[in-house]
């Protein structure tokens, strides 16, 4: 099963994305869940799952479209009775990907619905989908590409580390923690796609590297945790740029539920002035 460079890319663009959003939107979740002594859910907390739902599952329907439409896709045919053989396999692998994440974001909006859905299932969804991915990649056929095979054993363990915290998010919902390391598995995953795509089919073409190296596995396992570092770096950077945006909001504006609060007692303050000044109906009056 081959790798382009183009399809390894864009795989890895939908993952780094998510996880670059998630990096910037969990610490202020966080940080306003800590400042909020109700600790409900709010509506810009709805919004923010019915938009993620929503643009995960336009990414995935795209991806199933072009891995099946493309001029070499096999165009939703999955066997073929002239050559009596499965019909390209590649694209039939990412796009039973693509489809396990469509239901995943289908499942974040219908749980910000009204029909009252347990709690939970849009995470379990996730699990689920990334469970799948994981397991593809697993039993691909590898042949004897070594390197290739190696590369997708790291990518797998970084697969199973997201689909663990989701499950477990499951259970433990809005846990800070869990929701970091996650989202640094998200990064991981897309920016060690975008490797692959470098090391298996460069884009400035000719070969990739010697699958036959032994030194290229060691260096790559090596890269790999260069990588992870790189992830919780942009995790770290983001979630204290959130703090101090946090932090200078607070100052400059305030807290918006605060804000609300005070506009209703000025409105108040200024209702009880009016009538103060207006004069009272006494018996002295009559």
């Amino acid at each position: 099963m081959p790798t382009s460079f183009l399809g390894s890319a864009l795989r890895g663009t939908f993952f780094f994305a998510f996880g670059l959003w998630w990096s910037v939107r969990y610490p202020l979740k966080y940080l306003r869940k800590k400042g909020d002594a109700e600790g409900q859910p709010s509506s810009g907390t709805q919004r923010a799952e019915i938009f993620e739902g929503a643009l995960k599952a336009l990414f995935a329907l795209v991806g199933i479209l072009v891995e099946q439409f493309v001029p070499t896709g096999p165009h939703l045919q999955l066997y073929s009775p002239k050559t009596r053989s499965w019909t390209d396999l590649t694209h039939w692998h990412y796009s039973t990907i693509y489809l396990f994440f469509l239901l995943s974001g289908i499942m974040d909006m219908v749980s910000q619905s009204r029909l009252k859905l347990p709690p939970g299932l849009d995470r379990l969804s996730l699990s689920v989908a990334l469970l799948i991915e994981g397991l593809l990649f697993c039993f691909r056929d590898y042949s004897d590409a070594a390197l290739d095979h190696h590369l997708h054993s790291l990518l797998a363990m970084a697969i199973f580390a997201g689909a663990l915290c989701a499950l477990l998010e499951v259970f433990l919902r809005d846990h800070i923690i869990l929701e970091t390391f996650r989202t640094s598995s998200f990064l991981l995953q897309g920016s060690w796609l975008w490797q692959i795509g470098f090391v298996l089919s460069p884009p400035w073409g000719g070969p990739g590297w010697d699958q036959s190296d032994p030194s290229n596995l060691t260096f790559l396992t090596m890269c790999f945790c260069w990588h992870y570092l790189g992830a919780l770096a942009v995790v770290g950077t983001n979630a204290a740029a959130s703090r101090c945006c946090n932090e200078s909001c607070q100052l400059k504006f305030g807290d918006i539920d605060v804000e609300l609060d005070c506009g209703l007692c000025l409105r108040r303050g200024t209702k009880g002035s009016r009538s103060a000044l207006l004069p009272e109906s006494s018996s002295d009056d009559k």
